[in-house]
């Protein structure tokens, strides 16, 4: 186990109207996270369910925004979407890797959604 600390989160900014989170980290990175994407890679056993790999895949968002964010301790965010999900704790590693895998991370989710019929 190395001793390198992870990035901490400097700032997040919740932009309503272009229904994105903006995350900044001490290291200097700044990622813009749609809520669709938030809301589709969830975090939230109840889409992830409660073993390992990628869980049940979440469709029909396309429209989602978030409503309300509210800060768990000091390692995570709850994100409140305005389809009424609101138990995924979005853990500030978490929120790094989405920002930073990105591209791969929503390619991924396309093709499968795509392999399965489904609509955003």
């Amino acid at each position: 186990m190395t001793g390198a600390a992870q990035p901490w989160p400097t700032e997040l900014r919740l932009r309503r109207s272009a229904q994105v989170l903006e995350v900044s980290f001490d290291d200097g990175a700044r990622f813009t996270l749609p809520a669709e994407y938030l809301r589709v890679l969830t975090p939230s056993a109840a889409d992830r369910g409660h073993g390992a790999g990628p869980g049940r895949t979440v469709d029909g968002k396309a429209g989602v925004g978030i409503r309300d964010l509210r800060p768990i301790g000091r390692y995570a965010v709850r994100i409140d979407f305005d389809d009424g999900h609101d138990t995924g704790l979005y853990s500030w590693a978490m929120l790094y890797d989405l920002g930073r895998d990105q591209p791969a991370k929503w390619a991924d989710y396309l093709a499968r959604m795509a392999r399965e019929g489904l609509c955003r």
